[in-house]
């Protein structure tokens, strides 16, 4: 792609920051597009020969700024591996790992990823956080929170809560709350030129106004709920200093107790990737929050009544006592970490917590939450039925019964198609599918067969 084909306000822009150093920048347009995965602590802890394996067969090379990260030859296609619908790596753009690792989030922190979808970074700090703490996941449009619900489901997440809402609605709740913040900033996307013309067509000044604008809104969300002492990582897929450097000189100069810790770029033609701006701010552990001592606002419903939230949690015990007493017999091994049973409609989930966050109904309430933590199960008639992302979640150690099927066999793809497979008849009951020991899904066990539990919307066609 020639530079002649790109918006000449954006040449100019990038003509005045790199100088000389633009015509290697532009050369970097004739160079394919890099192409990266991110293993999956989560499951590659359990799984060290899977990925052993996948890193020769693949022929994978590490990405140096993430321990976790590898660069892909495009005709790999690592998304059609059973290993992808195991939750094994997430397929991302390599320099979009750097925000995470220069974040360094912490087991048993309280974290929010305030713009997430569709899940890339969220499942990087989750794949940190080893299960431990709480991770709140957000993304303001409902079908991208959608599809951001169905990668933390993928990667067997268990300790993240996904909620669908405007940056503001969310600081009325959680003021000073989180430790650490990720928040990969809606930009212009001039990181994504070089794969995506859509990105190219939709780029102009006044566009670029526009997000500095929804920036600078954003940021201010962010801060209130950042901690004294948290960490706050501003990121973007931009090049120009507007969206970057400015951004950060004006949240230092607005607020003088948010100190710049660290701020990098990487450029396409100096590191293989489609380039990144990540910045580090730590707000002062002596800062007093301006809501401090005002908790929640006025906003939060408090219409209901003592007695409906108790039933609402009598309901939900007892759904959970219903569901231990299935996994007696099914998941013997399941563990669940510091939570709490909630229930949506017939869907029991356990709701995460943290020392610095125990759900209420004042936060719950109005709160779009398209996935509440883990989905244990759905409540049927006098009898549980498993979740997929419980399946999704587990090791096979932890289940009473699993089926395993060899990735390169026709039976796992007949799996992920949703057929009936077939297998010993001393079987019987729920089963964990897996596909070289890592859990691809659910199978109900019965007379020699294996009726299929893979959700209709995850099956291959």
């Amino acid at each position: 792609m020639g530079k002649e084909l790109l918006p000449v306000g954006y040449v100019t822009n990038i003509n005045e920051i790199l100088g000389d150093a633009s015509c290697d920048f532009w050369d970097s347009y004739d160079s394919p597009r890099t192409h990266g995965l991110r293993l999956n602590g989560l499951k590659a802890i359990h799984a060290a020969e899977n990925v052993e394996d996948l890193i020769r067969e693949f022929q994978l090379t590490p990405v140096p700024w993430c321990d976790t990260g590898y660069y892909y030859d495009e005709s790999v296609r690592p998304g059609k591996h059973p290993y992808h619908a195991a939750g094994l790596y997430y397929i991302q753009e390599p320099s979009a790992m750097s925000a995470v690792e220069l974040l360094n989030p912490q087991p048993g922190e309280t974290i929010l990823d305030l713009a997430a979808a569709p899940g890339g970074k969220t499942s990087h700090i989750a794949s940190n956080m080893m299960g431990r703490g709480l991770l709140v996941s957000n993304e303001i449009h409902p079908e991208r929170a959608r599809i951001l619900s169905e990668n933390v489901e993928r990667m067997g997440i268990t300790n993240t809560v996904v909620t669908s809402a405007a940056p503001d609605q969310l600081s009325r709740r959680f003021v000073a709350c989180f430790d650490r913040i990720m928040l990969d900033a809606p930009c212009s996307g001039e990181g994504m030129f070089r794969k995506d013309a859509a990105a190219i067509a939709e780029w102009s000044p006044e566009h670029v106004d526009l997000c500095v604008a929804r920036q600078w809104d954003i940021v201010q969300e962010a801060y209130q709920m950042l901690k004294p002492g948290g960490t706050l990582a501003y990121s973007t897929c931009t090049f120009n200093t507007a969206e970057n450097e400015e951004m950060i000189e004006r949240i230092i100069s607005h607020y003088p107790d948010m100190e710049l810790q660290q701020m990098k770029r990487l450029w396409p033609h100096l590191e293989r990737g489609e380039g990144h701006f990540v910045a580090i701010l730590i707000k002062s552990a002596k800062a007093a929050s301006l809501h401090e001592d005002q908790g929640l606002s006025s906003d939060s419903s408090k219409s209901q009544t003592r007695s409906h939230r108790n039933s609402k949690q009598t309901a939900a015990a007892s759904a959970l006592a219903d569901f231990q007493n299935w996994a007696k017999e099914n998941t013997p091994g399941l563990e669940l970490n510091d939570g709490t049973p909630i229930i949506f409609g017939e869907m029991l989930y356990w709701l995460p917590i943290s020392k610095s966050l125990t759900w209420d109904d004042k936060q719950l309430k109005g709160l779009k939450i398209p996935r509440a933590g883990l989905h244990l199960g759905h409540l049927k008639k006098n009898r549980i039925e498993p979740a997929h992302a419980l399946a999704m979640s587990l090791h096979p150690d932890q289940a009473a019964r699993s089926w395993d099927l060899p990735s390169d066999s026709a039976e796992v793809n007949a799996y992920l198609r949703g057929e009936v497979l077939s297998l010993p008849p001393e079987y019987h009951g729920w089963t964990l599918v897996t596909t070289d020991g890592i859990p691809l899904g659910w199978g109900k066990a019965s007379g020699g067969q294996l009726k299929n539990h893979l959700p209709k919307g995850l099956r291959n066609p």
